[in-house]
């Protein structure tokens, strides 16, 4: 979704439950996207780190996001299921990705080590750059949302083969089976 107003010096991924379609929207602002998904309607807003919206249950503030300069900005959002051990394919991202996870447990492997993330509302985010590996880990399905925000001229995901995962993550959710 490319933005049509430029983003706040410093932005936050604003996540907040509605009890309808028709109450979110009214909510919106023009960085806002209202989105059905796993039995709530939310509305996902790219704002400043003190703003709500009226109405709602704030789910999470998550930021600020490392955003690189762009003369236009675009937000995709996905929404993902994964039982555990499974992989998202190896991929680098052209601006930052951030997570929010209804439920499960998140592993993210890069270069730099990994990023663990476990239960309901927990969040991780990740620069633009470098490549990673994305499993979910626990033991149950890891359920949730992504945000990539980047060059609106850029693809926002390209699959990479230049690094490989030393597994650090497969041993996270090897130790998790044992617990």
């Amino acid at each position: 979704m490319p933005l049509r107003s430029p983003l706040p010096a410093s932005v936050y991924w604003q996540l907040d439950r509605f009890p309808s379609k028709q109450d979110a929207a009214r909510a919106a602002v023009e960085t806002s996207v209202v989105v059905n998904a796993f039995g709530s309607t939310w509305l996902f807003t790219l704002a400043e780190a003190r703003w709500r919206p009226k109405g709602g249950a704030h789910a999470a503030t998550i930021g600020p996001l490392p955003v690189p300069p762009a003369s236009t900005h675009a937000a995709e959002y996905l929404r993902s299921v994964f039982p555990p051990g499974m992989t998202a394919p190896l991929h680098v991202h052209s601006g930052p990705e951030a997570f929010y996870a209804v439920s499960g447990d998140t592993c993210l492997e890069t270069p730099d080590g990994i990023q663990t993330g476990r239960g309901p509302g927990n969040s991780l985010m990740i620069r633009a750059g470098p490549p990673m590996l994305l499993m979910a880990i626990g033991k149950e399905p890891r359920k949730d949302f992504a945000l990539i925000l980047h060059d609106a001229h850029e693809a926002p995901t390209t699959l990479t083969e230049t690094w490989r995962p030393t597994g650090l993550c497969a041993r996270q959710l090897a130790e998790d089976r044992t617990r």
